[in-house]
């Protein structure tokens, strides 16, 4: 070739044999493009971000005039593109259900849909037509002054008509405008379709920088430019915030490498005094230090810090307005970040006082909750529990601190016999009692091991190498995995367990050896009130006696109580299903999985027959198999499931 970036494409049949083979032409030529620009300095490599729609576009407005953007009404926008192969479409069904929310608008009413020519519009109609996308784009648009609109549509209208022309194509897409937070925005679902029912594949310039700047402009045209006196105003509001702001960013634009800064460079008085304040502040923060006079050092830290103690004072402003609305009265040494710089197997037990999104684009999701150990804790949640955790419920927070598993103690102890290896037969060897299944349950957690955190290695024969020290690391294992998550212990409040006739989170913290530590005052307070009742109602109902220093706890309490609870939830399911329910404590559990039903005893599985149905306890790969049939033993608590009528491998 005369010029290392030209190629020639060899056109062919799909897949033809090659150095092609197995893939697209497009692939091809990406690939060839990439090889044919590297090593050049003239030239960068073709990634193929030109191909999709908005390059141009979003190239030209990201080299914008400084001073032109420093007019620029702001915009800030968040984007997230959702995959709906799959569960996606489930996804998308929620998502659109959360926007539409109670108590999103003006007057506190349910948002609503709207899109190009339509005020509202139905969100199964949007989803049937994007039944069959690859993907779907979620924006949140929050223009800085949203609040000056009496009517967002016509400003989301416009964004919209700009993104088609710059796109080179129509859009279907349906918006909600929220006004339940300081700052007015609109959520903007859009189809990852386009005009031809091709996939729609947005460059990456438009969608980082394009889109808000067009939005930008819409702002800016419809409420005039910034004028000096709004500027200033914006940054002596800044001067003394302690967060992370556009003072702070400049700062560290205009600082050498080592975060030296002299404000002589600073030409604009006005800018000068704001940069001045601003430093003293940082300075007594800790994250700025005069050298000399009018001569500075930022702190390598700087915006991390910054950044750190603006999401925490978001928090307890979050914290103070769902305590108010609820009439608790906290203040802020009562406040704690649940996870911020916890050990690991710490836990927190109360009450859930509100739940919100922490994040709205990423749907992340928060608890407040008021622990019994005096202190409300605001804690992120690893993923939705799609309202199973309402509030007043009692949960816990992480994991409590847990012994070593028995299963693990056993394949250490089989595996120390056997220079560090594990297998059914070792196992076999090791205990002659040991039936199938209960070998079967040890591979399984060897398998969960070696799957999540690679903790052990399988080998092609089934055995397995065990490092030393498995026991312990087991158990770090499964305190990892509760950080974040959330433990529904009871699904209503103390004051509603005193008398109940089923098996209650108090009942297991009258019998637990080491029962949760409570503070005397707030939740812990009534937590303390709720026990004693309980207690003097389990002895009036039989189920325990008082002795001269203790209370003693009729045998098999717990079961009595599930039991109980069971039947009457049994008796109202009859007549909705129309069956006869047939109680099981052992024995074959065979029938079909129609869903589950959350007692104050626990969260059991309906599981029916043709003309009797039984409630067993339920697990969490029950979900996967909704309306399918399931086959397991059980012996009490404990269940061995083998799903399908086929034979196969069994979970427990």
């Amino acid at each position: 070739m005369a010029d290392d970036r030209e190629f020639e494409p060899r056109l062919g049949r799909i897949r033809a044999s090659g150095g092609g083979r197995g893939k697209s032409y497009l692939q091809r030529v990406l690939r060839a493009a990439s090889l044919a620009g590297h090593g050049s300095k003239a030239s960068q490599p073709f990634l193929g971000s030109r191909i999709a729609r908005g390059f141009g576009a979003g190239r030209v407005l990201a080299r914008r005039d400084r001073y032109a953007i420093f007019r620029q009404r702001r915009v800030i926008i968040k984007t997230r593109i959702v995959k709906l192969r799959g569960q996606g479409t489930k996804a998308a069904a929620l998502h659109l259900r959360y926007i539409q929310r109670d108590g999103v608008t003006r007057d506190g009413a349910p948002g609503e849909l709207y899109n190009r020519d339509a005020e509202r519009t139905d969100g199964n109609d949007f989803l049937k037509r994007a039944g069959e996308d690859r993907h779907q784009f979620r924006f949140i648009v929050s223009a800085e002054d949203a609040g000056e609109y009496a009517d967002l549509k016509p400003f989301v209208r416009k964004l919209m008509a700009r993104m088609e022309a710059d796109l080179g194509t129509t859009l279907d897409w349906v918006a909600v405008d929220h006004h339940n937070t300081g700052y007015p925005h609109s959520h903007i679902v859009l189809r990852g379709r386009d005009d031809l029912g091709q996939d729609l594949v947005i460059a990456r310039e438009y969608i980082a920088h394009g889109m808000r700047e067009r939005a930008a402009e819409i702002v800016t045209l419809d409420l005039g430019p910034r004028t000096d006196l709004e500027i200033e105003d914006r940054l002596g509001l800044q001067v003394t915030q302690e967060r992370l702001t556009d003072l702070d960013k400049a700062l560290r634009r205009d600082a050498s490498s080592d975060g030296a800064i002299a404000l002589a460079n600073t030409h604009n008085a006005i800018a000068h005094q704001h940069r001045a304040g601003r430093l003293q502040v940082l300075s007594r923060l800790g994250l700025a230090d005069e050298a000399t006079p009018g001569h500075w050092r930022l702190s390598p830290d700087m915006e991390a810090t910054l950044r750190t103690m603006g999401e925490r004072a978001d928090i307890i402003k979050t914290m103070n307005r769902e305590l108010a609305a609820r009439s608790v009265e906290r203040g802020v040494a009562d406040m704690a970040v649940f996870g911020a710089g916890a050990e690991a197997g710490q836990s927190v037990t109360g009450r859930v006082v509100a739940r919100g999104l922490s994040d709205e684009r990423a749907g992340a999701h928060y608890l407040v909750v008021d622990g019994v150990d005096g202190k409300v804790h605001y804690a992120e949640i690893a993923e939705d529990t799609d309202g199973a955790v309402a509030s007043g419920a009692i949960v816990r927070l992480g994991a409590a601190a847990r012994a070593i598993r028995e299963v693990d103690r056993t394949v250490e102890a089989v595996a120390r016999q056997h220079n560090g290896i594990y297998s059914p037969e070792h196992h076999q060897a090791y205990d002659a009692t040991a039936r199938p299944e209960f070998i079967a349950a040890h591979v399984r957690r060897l398998e969960a091991l070696r799957k999540t955190a690679r903790l052990v290695e399988r080998h092609a024969d089934g055995s397995w190498t065990i490092p030393p020290g498995h026991a312990e690391r087991g158990t770090t294992f499964d305190q990892d995995r509760a950080q974040g998550r959330v433990e529904l212990l009871s699904p209503v409040p103390p004051e509603q367990l005193r008398t109940v006739r089923a098996r209650s989170w108090l009942d297991q913290e009258l019998l637990a050896e080491m029962p949760t530590p409570l503070h005397d005052a707030g939740f812990g307070h009534e937590v303390r009130e709720a026990l004693k009742d309980r207690r003097a109602w389990l002895v009036q109902e039989g189920l325990a006696r008082e002795e001269t220093s203790r209370t003693v706890y009729r045998r098999k309490m717990l079961a009595i109580l599930r039991d109980q609870d069971i039947t009457q939830a049994a008796g109202e399911l009859a007549v909705t299903l129309g069956k006869r329910h047939v109680p099981r404590t052992s024995g074959e559990i065979e029938g079909v999985y129609r869903g589950p039903v959350q007692l104050v005893s626990g969260k059991f599985a309906i599981v029916e027959r043709s003309r009797e149905f039984t409630l067993v306890p339920w697990r969490p790969v029950l979900e996967r198999e909704l309306g399918k049939s399931v086959r397991g033993i059980m012996r009490g608590d404990s269940l061995m499931w083998t799903i399908g009528r086929q034979r196969g491998p069994s979970i427990s």
